[in-house]
């Protein structure tokens, strides 16, 4: 069974509003290395849209952009009429079931990224596994992470990395 990480990057006040972040090289080796590790992505639409920006031609040579264009993607939306590339639309009556079928195919993992579409999976206890990477930063402003949340969820450290600049990358599993 594949599991299902998730990985976002987030400020010490819970923005996790992506222009907020101040990203390097470091971490941008660190983001693409845990995006390798899965065999498909799953992403929201407005996920996917931000990741548009890796196409362009002027950043694609980067090894993140490398990663991207070239993993199978699952987008989960109910408003998009079609996408490129290697990826696929879920709509969201077909989520859980999509996801669990992809789950239970053998592979090494499957990545999510973004803020509702987690939200979702999380309802549904289907992430395996939380990375945050906290950014020693104070944003001012949302959104903030699993607002609706429908219970509590226990999570156990199991994994933490620390970046030049006191950014911390903690990695959780749900606690059984």
């Amino acid at each position: 069974m594949r599991p299902l990480r998730y990985s976002i990057n987030v400020m010490l006040d819970g923005c996790v509003d992506h222009r907020a972040a101040v990203p390097n090289e470091e971490l941008h080796e660190h983001a693409a290395a845990t995006i390798a590790r899965a065999d498909a992505l799953i992403f929201g639409r407005t996920t996917y849209q931000l990741m548009e920006y890796w196409r362009d031609p002027a950043v694609a040579s980067e090894p993140f952009a490398k990663v991207i264009n070239e993993a199978r993607t699952y987008v989960v939306s109910g408003t998009l009429g079609h996408v490129d590339r290697n990826a696929r639309i879920v709509r969201p009556d077909e989520l859980e079931a999509t996801v669990r079928r992809l789950k239970a195919e053998p592979g090494e993992g499957l990545y999510c990224g973004g803020v509702q579409l987690p939200l979702a999976l999380a309802n549904l206890g289907l992430i395996d596994e939380y990375e945050f990477v906290v950014h020693p930063r104070l944003a001012g402003h949302g959104p903030t992470l699993f607002a609706g949340l429908t219970a509590p969820l226990d999570l156990e450290l199991v994994g933490r990395r620390a970046f030049h600049g006191g950014v911390v990358a903690s990695t959780y599993v749900p606690r059984t």
